[in-house]
């Protein structure tokens, strides 16, 4: 195998025509000089100089050698310093995928903080709901996925290959029309919503909908569903129904014409970001997950 170290001497004997002389330029000893090329040669398996009275020259071999070099050293030299600035944060890229209600609530206000504390990362956004954002991480896909999960009997995710970095546990809120029979109410039971027609969210948000209520002893009659929290909020506002819906949904959206209301039994979806074990070694993809803690506890 030929090492970078035995290149670097071979240039220097070339250039400076001895062993002594590239001893001198190289800052050592000129026997380490002539083990380094007894090795490079033992290397190629072939001769790569030729000694002609006190000086050293080129055999056709060291000459191609030689050619190359030079850029090999100068490519190793531009992987050196790049590599050397991801790893001190003043350069590196984070691809990263979240479900929506988090790119809206979470993910400005970590990227922001990031930014300003390492201006060479770049970080882009993808909007991926889980298991498919979980997917795209195992895929590399992504290098940081932001997901949730609810705690019942669909709780099936196995992230027991991934590092998880837990954020915040998001309770679920109700969501009436502000004329509604209970829209002062401080909470209500959410059998009292039994009669009601419902607006569903996202697949997996409607999933757990229609658990929480079938434990409160009805099925809830879903008119609406759309992925669209927004559109969800403007159809209770417009008076069509009442909706179930986690807090973080309304963090940037201003319910018009609809009132949030606690709901009990509490449910609650735990928030996490989520990586592989290798990429939480990068600085860059610990730096976004500790942004994005920050966000969260605030």
């Amino acid at each position: 195998m030929i090492e970078a170290r035995h290149l670097r001497v071979l240039r220097a004997v070339a250039a400076t025509g001895s062993f002594s002389a590239a001893a001198r330029e190289l800052g050592c000893t000129q026997p380490a000089v002539s083990q380094q090329m007894k090795a490079l040669e033992q290397s190629t398996g072939t001769p790569l100089l030729i000694r002609t009275g006190r000086e050293m020259r080129l055999t056709q071999a060291g000459e191609a050698l030689v050619r190359h070099a030079s850029g090999i050293l100068a490519g190793l030299t531009a992987a050196e310093e790049e590599v050397a600035a991801i790893a001190g944060l003043r350069a590196g890229r984070v691809r990263l995928v979240s479900f929506p209600s988090g790119s809206s609530a979470l993910v400005p206000t970590a990227l922001a903080a990031l930014r300003a504390a390492h201006p060479g990362t770049r970080v882009s956004l993808v909007d991926a709901e889980p298991p498919r954002s979980v997917e795209m991480l195992r895929e590399g896909d992504c290098d940081v996925a932001l997901a949730f999960r609810y705690d019942g009997a669909h709780a099936t995710e196995d992230w027991s290959d991934l590092v998880v970095r837990p954020l915040l546990a998001d309770r679920l809120v109700g969501l009436v029309p502000e004329r509604h029979r209970l829209a002062r109410s401080a909470s209500v039971a959410i059998g009292e919503l039994a009669d009601e027609p419902w607006i569903a969210g996202c697949p997996r948000c409607r999933r757990q909908l229609v658990d929480v209520c079938e434990s409160a002893g009805f099925t809830p009659r879903i008119d609406f569903a759309t992925d669209d929290y927004p559109a969800v909020i403007s159809l209770v506002g417009a008076g069509l129904g009442v909706a179930v819906l986690p807090e973080l949904a309304l963090e940037s959206v201003r319910p018009k014409g609809a009132r949030a209301v606690a709901v009990e039994p509490a449910v609650r979806r735990e928030i996490v970001a989520l990586t592989l074990p290798d990429l939480a070694q990068v600085p860059a993809v610990a730096a976004t997950l500790d942004h994005l803690a920050t966000a969260a506890s605030r």
